[in-house]
């Protein structure tokens, strides 16, 4: 029987679950994806994906990492550990997505938030690499954030909600009174993929560059960058998620953000070298499920097991 580790990956999305197996970024055995729809057929489908890449490695997988997408709670001695908790997505709320996994697979379990998971991944082998403090953002169905600071993943009293900070909102120039079912106008609520669509009437997607949605949308981004940077200091903000996929946003944000520090942080890279600040994900489309592995990988060392 094969004994060398092998670690699966689970992104899990409000809008789709991404299932990895393998050791990294230059190992991806398997992967797989499907929406998300109820907890019992999602988590089977995800259950099912293991039990088979168990059976076809002929060993058991020495951890799993799991990303998710939240609130949810990360305190291991709650008896709520590895919930979804207050989630707007319908029929998730109090889910007990880590219990369901480690019963049936009965295997050590790492779980984070899904921008924490990210961030991790985009920290070990990303564009994160080197760093100890930074920040990733998704900004897409949702938006959330998560990083690192001093090299350990921000929790705290829960986790970060950066998506449900409040920002400036003018509704004489944006008369959109927001999406979040919680907050209205938070960043989420005015920047997300689901917020562009209601105030524009189409998809992101479907939007061309010149169209003033994209200056609305930098505004909002650079407001909210600035904040974090004057709370957190990262050594570097990621950007990711499917909004992100407009390359054009990033020299608008980036240049949002200079002018709304006006010269306050004196430091080189928001001075002079804003492109190599603000940027992409190295890992692209697979931070998520990479940073589950990652997590898998913690798991299985905490457990005292070998992790090479």
């Amino acid at each position: 029987m094969n004994t060398a580790p092998l670690y699966g990956g689970l992104e899990a999305g409000g809008t789709k679950f991404v299932c990895a197996v393998g050791t990294g970024p230059q190992d991806i055995r398997a992967e797989t994806r499907f929406p998300t729809t109820t907890p019992h057929e999602t988590i089977r489908k995800t259950l099912d994906f293991f039990q088979e890449q168990q059976e076809l490695a002929g060993s058991r997988l020495t951890a799993i990492g799991i990303a998710s997408f939240g609130p949810v709670d990360l305190h291991p001695a709650s008896p709520t550990f590895g919930y979804i908790t207050s989630t707007p997505k319908a029929g998730w709320q109090n889910v007990d997505l880590v219990g369901a996994i480690r019963q049936e697979l009965n295997v050590p379990v790492g779980f984070d938030t899904d921008v924490n998971g990210a961030a991790l991944g985009e920290g070990l082998w990303g564009a994160a690499r080197g760093l100890d403090t930074f920040i990733y953002l998704t900004i897409g169905t949702g938006i959330g954030g998560g990083g690192m600071v001093g090299g350990q993943t921000i929790h705290g009293l829960l986790h970060p909600e950066m998506g449900h900070i409040r920002i400036p909102h003018d509704p004489q120039s944006d008369p959109y009174k927001g999406g979040c079912p919680y907050h209205g106008d938070c960043l989420e609520g005015l920047a997300s993929g689901p917020a562009i669509e209601a105030r524009w009437g189409t998809r992101a997607e479907n939007l061309p560059p010149d169209h003033p949605a994209w200056d609305l949308e930098a505004h909002y981004l650079a407001l909210a960058l600035t904040n974090f940077i004057c709370v957190l200091s990262p050594q570097r903000i990621i950007l990711g998620g499917g909004v992100m996929r407009q390359e054009h946003l990033f020299p608008r944000i980036q240049a949002g953000v200079q002018k709304l520090l006006r010269g306050y942080i004196r430091a080189r890279l928001v001075l002079d070298e804003i492109g190599e600040y603000i940027v992409p994900p190295a890992l692209g489309e697979r931070a998520g499920v990479l940073g589950a592995i990652a997590l898998a990988r913690r798991a299985a060392e905490s457990a005292g097991l070998a992790t090479h």
